[in-house]
């Protein structure tokens, strides 16, 4: 469950976000599970896409005040939170499809088979994002 809500909130950016968007894929999953060869990542695959919409949903676009306030970025003297950070904005530099790519190849570990089956995309695909 952890890893799965890791990769969702990657993908959307957002805790509770992620935290729906791994409910209702486990809901849907959980039917199929013993027919699954794969169930692990076919449950990511579901996961990502679920997180994917989530974001898209027309009351996420609403915005509160807020919103409206700039983030101010703070150093935190612990490196690895000044990493997390620098990696996070990174991250959110990068195109969905280029971030989904690279994040489901390094974060858990997935193939490139598996990272293709998972973006519904070929190998090359992958490997060019």
């Amino acid at each position: 469950m952890a890893s799965l809500r890791k990769l969702a909130y990657l993908t959307c950016g957002d805790w509770h976000t992620a935290e729906d968007a791994v409910a209702k894929a486990l809901v849907k999953l959980y039917p199929r599970w013993r027919k699954l060869e794969r169930p692990d990542v076919y449950a990511k695959t579901m996961v990502y896409r679920a997180a994917v919409d989530e974001t898209r949903r027309p009351w996420r676009r609403e915005r509160s005040v807020g919103h409206a306030m700039p983030d101010v970025a703070l150093r935190d003297s612990a490196a690895a939170a000044d990493e997390r950070m620098r990696l996070r904005a990174a991250l959110d530099a990068v195109p969905a499809g280029q971030r989904a790519a690279v994040m489901l190849r390094h974060y858990p570990g997935l193939s490139l088979e598996d990272t293709a089956r998972v973006l519904d995309c070929t190998v090359d695909t992958v490997k060019n994002r």
